[in-house]
C-alpha cells in the first residue's frame, strides 16, 4: 500500500509543498480547453507524457501532497481512509489510455514518477516508458543491471538485497553473478541511468509534453518538461492543484485526469481499451521469467535522434506565459513562431532561471 511505501522511506523532512486547495473548471472551460489539447496531440509529432501520482488514485492509491495525500495527512498523524494494496490496484482509464495513445502513434514515450506499476500492468512496452523513481514490481541485479518483473510487488524499498540470484542466463546467455535487489529508489538514490538519458532525450525533441497528475515538485524529474519548451515545444499542465511550472505552461487544466482524456478521446474519435489481465506482465511473471530492461538498441537508436535534432542548437530562454491569452491563441489555431510573443510576458523571474540549473545525478524523491 501507500501508506507502508511511504513508510518504508528513510526519515525526510523536506516533502514539499503539502495539502494545498484543488480547483475545478466549470464545465464548459473544460470542454474547451480539452478541444484545445486535442487539437494539439493532432498537430504535434513527438509527444511525451509525465505521469504522477494524480493518474493512479483512481485506481485507489492515494497521492502523497494532495488534500488528502499521505503526506498531507501524516502532519495531523493520520492516513488515507482508502489505501488498496499495489498487488491489488489495476490501470485506471488513463493508464489504459496512454497506452492506447502510444499504440496509435500519438504518443511517443510515457515518462513516470510512479512506483505502483500500473503503466507495467496496462501492458505497456518498456521501448515505451521510462520510471525515474523505480517500480514496485521489479528486480534488478546489481552487477548486470538487468530488471526483470515480479509477480508480487517488493516487500522492501531502497535498492535492499533479496539474497536472489540474477536470472541472466534464462535464455541461454551467460549467467551474471550478481543478485537481485529491489528497484525502488529511497531519498538522494541516483535515478537509473538509462531511463533518466531517455527522459532527456525525449523531452528535448518533443513538440509537446503532457504533464498528468504531478505538481513537479521533484528535481530533476519535475524539470524535465522544461527541456520541451527550451527546444520550442509547447507545455500542457493537467492537474488539481497548482503545479510548479504554471507560469510556462501553454495550456492549464484543472480537472481529474481520468475525465479529461475521456474527453479528448472522444474529440480525437479512438476508442478506450478495457484492462486485460492476460497483459498484465505481473501475471505473466507467475510462471515465466519477464525481462524488463531497456533495450540498448532503443538507447542507441534514440540517441542518434537527440543528437541529430539537437546537437549545436541554442536553447531557448524559458518566458513566463501569459495565461490569460495562451487558450486564446491555442483554440485559434494562432500557435505558430511569429505569434509567440503574445503569449509571453518580457521578463525572466530569477527563481526560474535557478530552477534549471539542476544536478540530474541525485533525486530528491517527492513521490
Amino acid at each position: 500500500m501507500s501508506c507502508n511505501y511511504a513508510e518504508g522511506l528513510s526519515p525526510y523532512e523536506h516533502k514539499g509543498v503539502l495539502g494545498v486547495p484543488e480547483k475545478f473548471e466549470s464545465i464548459d472551460k473544460l470542454n474547451e480547453k480539452c478541444i484545445a489539447l486535442a487539437e494539439l496531440i493532432k498537430k504535434s509529432k513527438h509527444i511525451v507524457v509525465h505521469t504522477g501520482a494524480g493518474i493512479s488514485t483512481s485506481a485507489g492509491i492515494p497521492d502523497f501532497r494532495g488534500p488528502n495525500g499521505v503526506w498531507t495527512l501524516e502532519k495531523e498523524g493520520k492516513k488515507p481512509s482508502i489505501n488498496i494494496s499495489f498487488a491489488d490496484a489495476k490501470p485506471t482509464k488513463t493508464h489504459m489510455i496512454l497506452k492506447k495513445l502510444v499504440e496509435s502513434n500519438k504518443v511517443q514515450y510515457i515518462i513516470s514518477q510512479n512506483i505502483d506499476g500500473l503503466h507495467l500492468k496496462s501492458g505497456l512496452p518498456r521501448k515505451y516508458l521510462a520510471e525515474l523513481h523505480g517500480n514496485m514490481f521489479i528486480d534488478e541485479c546489481n552487477l548486470c543491471k538487468r530488471q526483470f518483473v515480479r509477480s508480487r510487488p517488493v516487500e522492501t524499498v531502497g535498492k535492499k538485497c533479496s539474497g536472489i540470484p540474477c536470472a541472466s542466463g534464462h535464455d541461454g546467455g551467460r549467467p551474471c553473478r550478481g543478485r537481485l535487489y529491489d528497484g525502488v529508489l529511497d531519498w538522494e538514490h541516483s535515478l537509473p541511468e538509462n531511463d533518466l538519458l531517455m527522459s532527456e532525450w525525449h523531452s528535448s525533441i518533443a513538440d509537446l509534453s503532457i504533464c498528468l497528475g504531478t505538481t513537479l515538485q521533484i528535481i530533476p524529474s519535475g524539470n524535465l518538461p522544461l527541456e520541451t519548451l527550451k527546444y520550442g515545444g509547447k507545455l500542457v499542465l493537467c492537474n488539481l492543484q497548482p503545479t510548479k511550472h504554471d507560469n510556462k505552461a501553454d495550456l492549464i487544466i484543472n480537472y481529474y485526469v481520468d475525465d479529461i482524456l475521456d474527453k479528448v478521446m472522444n474529440i480525437l474519435g479512438i476508442e478506450i481499451p478495457d484492462y486485460k489481465e492476460t497483459e498484465n506482465l505481473t501475471k505473466l511473471a507467475e510462471s515465466a521469467i519477464v525481462d524488463w530492461t531497456i533495450s540498448r538498441n532503443d538507447i542507441s537508436s534514440m540517441e542518434k535522434i537527440f543528437k541529430a535534432k539537437c546537437k549545436g542548437v541554442k536553447k531557448k530562454r524559458i518566458l513566463n506565459k501569459n495565461k490569460r491569452n495562451s487558450l486564446d491563441l491555442l483554440i485559434n489555431g494562432l500557435d505558430k513562431d511569429d505569434d509567440k510573443s503574445k503569449m509571453i510576458k518580457l521578463e525572466i523571474k530569477e527563481e526560474d532561471e535557478k530552477e534549471c540549473l539542476v544536478d540530474s545525478s541525485n533525486i530528491q524523491l517527492n513521490v
